[in-house]
């Protein structure tokens, strides 16, 4: 099991180096230029075609709004409260700056990403709309990269056992026992119990719990933060200071900080930042797909607010409250720092945290079981719909009493290599992104 490991690890640090956070930024950057930085400038627009899209006018599955929150619920998670905790540990204050730039880089790539699935999307046997990186591989394409969609398939279907599945399950039962005492066992019977009534009516069902409870514990998750930069209001413009000078300089060893490099950070701020929104990764156009519009531009618009409101919102209020709290320098990592720089001020902050990681990690157990059902229909037909639930539902049962460093290093690697396949074809296609966008808004 060591050499596996072991090699599992040598492969994770090539898949997620610096060619491949290059790649993930350069495609970004590169749709940014060719849509001439529209998802910026039309971000009021984007809000208002959400608003409108609370019910959805064409053909589709659920509404333009549920699509984002189906897709949200599954990016806003550990990612928000641990990985911006881990991103600081190990990169320092500058890591976040540099989880911003991803971000705003990310939203033409969430953008291009929903606009292509809704544009290439099929009508299953069972009459549902279905879409994704492998579907606009396959209609978008030439036949010569057919293989290139069943790559991303496969390495979706494993990846949302492991990094949608597994570790959000373990981490809610950790969480739970570590904050409140629950068992595991108590924990696991919970979860698959509640999963199972959720995930068993499908996206549809999906989409309409996530349309509720994703927005309401983004928003107390905020307010939450937001009362502790309150009461820290003086530190703020020294915090980000603070930032802004770490993510050019580095930072030296500091009380039970050890100190870091710029490409550290750089790396930390890029690699937590595309683990936050997945910006790249291909998974949420898979939700996007079902959405129930008659123009792919008016959902990409939509689809690109999750990368906002995921890292320029949730995870900006999580660093900040690091940050201007001094307890970056305590030597924590991961949600022990982010439960400690609540504490700091709040009476209650370590719960609040606990609360917030359980119900995050919960819809992302929700929203990754419509996107690993979606790849194994699109490797097996719809008859492996039903199976796939079942077994999925089992895992969150199983995978809540484990130990899996192993299952999320893993899982980590498949991440990555679900997004080579998708910014090729993002690559690939970009021009008929670009042509729908100018046709679209010229109207």
């Amino acid at each position: 099991m060591e050499t596996i490991t072991e090699i599992i690890s040598q492969i994770n640090g090539v898949v997620w180096g610096p060619v491949m956070l290059v790649l993930i930024l350069g495609t970004g950057f590169f749709l940014s230029i060719g849509l001439k930085l529209m998802p910026v400038l039309k971000l009021g627009y984007g809000f208002r075609m959400l608003w409108q899209g609370r019910k959805g006018t064409g053909d589709g599955e659920i509404s333009p709004f549920n699509a984002l929150m189906t897709a949200m619920s599954a990016t806003i998670g550990t990612g928000n409260i641990a990985g911006v905790g881990v991103a600081i540990f190990v990169g320092g204050p500058g890591a976040l700056f540099w989880m911003w730039c991803t971000a705003l880089v990310g939203m033409a790539t969430k953008y291009a990403e929903a606009v292509l699935a809704v544009h290439y999307r099929e009508v299953d046997e069972k009459g549902q709309y279905v879409g994704g990186p492998m579907y606009y591989i396959k209609n978008g394409l030439s036949k010569k990269w057919l293989w290139l969609g069943t790559a991303f398939a496969i390495f979706g279907a494993f990846a949302g056992f492991g990094i949608g599945n597994m570790v959000q399950s373990n981490s809610i039962a950790v969480t739970l026992k570590d904050t409140f005492e629950v068992s595991s066992l108590t924990t696991a019977a919970v979860l698959a119990i509640l999963a199972g009534a959720v995930i068993l009516g499908g996206i549809k069902w999906i989409a309409q719990v996530a349309g509720k409870l994703v927005p309401f514990m983004a928003i107390t998750y905020i307010a939450a933060g937001l009362i502790v930069l309150f009461f820290h209001i003086g530190e703020i413009p020294s915090a980000i200071a603070l930032i802004l000078e770490s993510a050019f300089t580095g930072h030296a060893a500091t009380g039970g900080f050890a100190g870091a490099a710029i490409w550290v950070a750089i790396q930390q701020g890029v690699a937590r930042g595309i683990f936050s929104n997945e910006a790249g990764l291909g998974s949420a156009p898979i939700a996007h797909a079902a959405a129930q519009t008659n123009d792919p531009v008016r959902q990409g618009v939509v689809g690109m607010l999750g990368t906002f409101i995921d890292t320029l919102c949730v995870c900006t209020i999580t660093g900040l409250v690091i940050v201007v709290t001094g307890v970056w320098t305590s030597g924590e990592s991961g949600p022990v720092l982010t439960s400690l720089a609540f504490a700091h001020t709040l009476p209650y902050g370590k719960e609040i945290v606990s609360v917030g990681l359980a119900v995050f990690a919960f819809t992302t157990i929700l929203g990754w079981s419509v996107y690993g059902e979606k790849c194994v229909e699109y490797l097996f037909g719809v008859k492996s719909v039903m199976p796939f639930r079942v077994i999925w539902i089992v895992v969150v049962f199983w995978g809540a009493q484990q130990k899996i460093g192993f299952v999320w290093l893993f899982a980590d690697t498949l991440n990555a290599m679900m997004a080579i396949p998708n910014l090729l074809a993002l690559l690939l296609l970009s021009p008929v992104v670009f042509k729908l966008t100018q046709n679209y808004f010229s109207r």
